[in-house]
């Protein structure tokens, strides 16, 4: 392997698919956690042994809202053959789960596995996995978003939970000094299917004017964990959106 080993939590589709899939091509082993998305891990890691010539990565399955899965996850990152002979080059928090709810309507429940998956779990792997990110010379990247300082119609649960893990990695870049943790911010890039009317309405506030692409996250993440003299940062990969308000 050119690089190391990066664990992507939330890998098997989407933006972690995409993040995986340049981190494999450029030489690291990928290892690509799901909850339940194997098929198309399966599939993923499929395609990028074909293009390289070789294993690029495994499989690793867990529901990050559940304690005792969580713990078994760490230790079998940890007992990794790789790991244990390199440690870890990365940790790149990306798991989510992306909804419109009424808060009015939206249980408690509802509200405390978003946290656990967006804050608890991110906290927990990296306390745990610290010390073969030590070894191993690494950093942590966290998928945030731009919804800071905004407010989004029936996302109070969402946007709050990853305003959350957003100050905790920024918390961690602090006291962490040998630890680069750095966040990215995806603009408008994957529309979900529920949310066509308001992706259209954010393009138009984009001074670039178009979306973003998944392989725009991807290299984003690239670059922050390729440069270990960066940390504390929030990279908006927005298209300008930010500049503006609301």
């Amino acid at each position: 392997m050119a690089g190391g080993v990066v664990l992507i939590t939330g890998a098997g589709q989407r933006l972690g698919a995409a993040t995986a899939r340049r981190l494999m091509d450029a030489g690291y082993f990928v290892m690509v956690h799901v909850r339940t998305s194997v098929e198309p891990a399966e599939e993923l890691l499929s395609e990028a042994e074909r293009r390289n010539g070789r294993v690029c990565g495994c499989i690793v399955q867990a529901d990050l809202t559940v304690d005792d899965a969580l713990e078994a996850m760490v230790n079998q990152v940890k007992e990794h053959r790789l790991v244990v002979q390199q440690g870890l080059f990365g940790i790149i928090h990306n798991a989510s789960f992306y909804s419109q709810s009424n808060f009015e309507e939206t249980s408690l429940e509802q509200y405390r596995n978003l946290n656990r998956l967006h804050m608890e779990a991110p906290y927990f792997l990296t306390q745990q996995l610290l010390p073969d990110l030590r070894r191993g010379q690494g950093s942590v990247v966290a998928i945030v978003d731009t919804s800071w300082g905004r407010a989004w119609s029936g996302l109070a649960h969402y946007t709050s939970s990853k305003a959350g893990l957003r100050q905790l990695m920024l918390n961690l870049a602090g006291e962490l000094s040998d630890i680069p943790v750095n966040c990215v911010a995806p603009g408008a890039i994957m529309a979900a299917d529920w949310e066509a009317e308001h992706f259209t309405k954010v393009l138009e506030k984009v001074p670039l004017g178009r979306s973003g692409k998944a392989e725009d996250i991807a290299a984003a993440v690239h670059h922050l964990l390729v440069t270990p003299s960066l940390s504390g940062h929030v990279l908006h990969v927005d298209g300008g959106w930010s500049m503006n308000e609301g």
